[in-house]
């Protein structure tokens, strides 16, 4: 399966996902879709009042990751994406920089551990 194919499979889940929360909750959307467990990942999901998302996987024993999603969205992707004149909004995020820090950032995490092989 092609990477493109994977994003397309990816994106409809989600916004399948999300249809189904609305649904069943209509009246308090505040909070939204956050997160879903499968029997292997915990898949955390973010998304800005513009529709931009953040999606982020990990171990079945971390908790929420609303706040790290965030941060990642505020003092990443705002910083070294929005705020460079050479990154074009809305095509994919070329910028080494903007994958450095993301890659540091998320190393630093507490709940981010290379697990021994």
């Amino acid at each position: 399966m092609s990477k493109e194919e994977e994003f397309k499979l990816m994106y409809g889940m989600l916004f399948s996902i999300k249809s189904f929360v609305s649904r069943l909750s209509p009246t308090d959307m505040k909070e939204g879709f956050l997160n879903y467990s499968t029997s292997k990942y915990k898949l955390h999901f973010f998304e800005t009042p513009s529709g931009l998302k953040f999606i982020m996987n990990t171990d079945l024993s971390v908790g929420s990751m609303k706040d790290v999603l965030h941060q990642m969205f505020s003092s990443i992707y705002v910083e070294y994406v929005v705020k460079n004149p050479l990154c074009d909004l809305g095509q994919p995020i070329t910028s080494e920089l903007f994958k450095n820090k993301l890659d540091e950032f998320v190393r630093a995490l507490p709940q981010f551990t290379v697990k021994p092989e």
